[in-house]
């Protein structure tokens, strides 16, 4: 039978959401008859963690679902042992890259992506914390429908399962590496009150992410797009695109992966929106199918990022997400460049050439990334109040922040380039050293 793995990383109180995944693991057991892996990553504070075991040893028995619930003690200790197997070098430094000391959307992705091969898993299907699902006549709309309709299939046999296919005909042998949705609601990146105060200073932030050699024209066209997912309109029908998924028309809270999730990892960037967003580049560059859906999830913002420290935190993260975009941009086009010579003979990608090109990309003139924080700076001098506080924080870490952005990128190519040796030690190491309890597994 086959094994999925339906995760959910969190680091704040979720119980909502956790019991919602409940119901889509049965949905997708029920509907599809696969075992299902409901893992959690849970970095949450120990009231938190102690809510979420309760709620999940509250759902349903089912003998084709095991809970999989993880601290970071244990999400640690399965690390060091799948490391030391793997006989990497530098592994304190992978360890510290796999579970760091601040927050990474990357790593937590990445230990997802470990664990599952530990675990026996076919593919990881993610979702988010800070996310609920749609409903029709109060039944919840689940992404998994489409993900294992198409997942890991050939695109010529998935064409069968969907209600589009626009894929060349020299592409259609190749299985189905990607099949993601949107969202609807809130904006993916907390920056709504900005376009509320200013709409030219947003558009001048927003820009910032573009590449260096854009023309103005292109960086507005760009914010005017940016980060709306699916819009506002609620799911009413079901449709489904078998296609090279665009990046833009998908989100990392619905999202799933067959087989290049084990060739190639996620940035494991620290402090960095959209540093998990890679593979979604990758699959489209190296021209592996993908079905693109419309059972979009809804994206809220939570307290904490309206108190005073969540806002200045989520915003160092944004900046640092647009200098990090001078690296990726250069990896993102010579990915394009390369197209399907990304992939060997069995049509797998090549880690070794993505990791090349990362490395490249470290040593690359940071005066572009010089000038993002001087537009920034400008931009939100001109918002005034709280953003004046937050600018002259980042006028402090002015250097660091450059430093990190480089460094960022030399850690993601030392991961890549071990990065299908951890997979395989993953694969024969147990999730847990010791007797598995009800709270880790049931």
């Amino acid at each position: 039978m086959r094994r999925i793995c339906l995760t959910l990383p969190t680091n704040r109180p979720c119980a909502d959401t956790l019991s919602a995944l409940g119901e889509e693991a049965a949905y997708a057991a029920e509907t599809f008859d696969v075992e299902v892996r409901l893992l959690v990553l849970d970095s949450a504070d120990a009231p938190a963690r102690e809510q979420h075991r309760a709620v999940l040893r509250s759902l349903p028995a089912d003998p084709r679902i095991a809970v999989h619930h993880l601290d970071e003690a244990e999400q640690r200790d399965f690390l060091r042992r799948a490391i030391a197997r793997a006989d990497t070098p530098k592994p304190d430094l992978l360890l510290d890259l796999m579970l760091p000391d601040r927050v990474s959307y990357g790593a937590c992705t990445n230990r997802a992506f470990l664990i599952a091969a530990a675990l026996g898993c076919d593919s990881v299907h993610r979702r988010d914390s800070d996310s609920r699902y749609q409903s029709v006549d109060g039944r919840p709309v689940f992404p998994v429908h489409h993900e294992l309709r198409t997942l890991g299939r050939r695109a010529v046999d998935a064409a069968a399962m969907v209600d589009e296919t626009v894929l060349a005909t020299a592409h259609q042998g190749r299985s189905v590496a990607m099949v993601g949705g949107s969202f609807v609601g809130e904006l993916s990146v907390d920056i709504a009150e900005i376009k509320a105060l200013d709409p030219d200073v947003y558009a001048d932030i927003v820009g910032l992410w573009a590449p260096g050699h854009w023309s103005d024209e292109q960086r507005k066209d760009l914010a005017a797009e940016s980060f709306l997912g699916a819009g506002v309109e609620p799911f009413a029908h079901d449709r489904s695109l078998l296609t090279l998924v665009d990046p833009m028309r998908v989100d990392m809270c619905n999202i799933a992966f067959h087989g290049v999730h084990e060739r190639v990892p996620l940035p494991p960037a620290t402090d960095t929106i959209g540093s998990d967003y890679f593979l979604i580049h990758l699959v489209h560059d190296a021209a592996l199918p993908g079905v693109l859906h419309n059972r979009d999830i809804v994206n809220f913002y939570t307290g904490e990022r309206r108190t005073h420290a969540g806002f200045l935190a989520y915003q160092l993260r944004f900046a640092k997400f647009l200098l990090s975009m001078l690296y990726l941009h250069h990896v993102y086009e010579r990915m394009a460049e390369a197209g399907e010579t990304l992939l060997d003979g069995r049509g797998q990608v090549r880690a070794d050439l993505v990791a090349r090109l990362i490395r490249e990309s470290a040593g690359l003139d940071r005066a572009e990334n010089v000038r993002r924080l001087d537009v920034l700076d400008a931009a939100y001098r001109q918002l005034g109040d709280k953003y004046e506080e937050l600018v002259d924080d980042l006028a402090v870490r002015r250097e660091r922040l450059l430093d990190e952005a480089r460094r960022d990128m030399e850690d993601f190519a030392l991961l890549t380039e071990g990065w299908e040796t951890l997979v395989h030690a993953a694969r024969v190491t147990p999730v847990l050293s010791h007797a598995p309890s009800a709270e880790a597994v049931r």
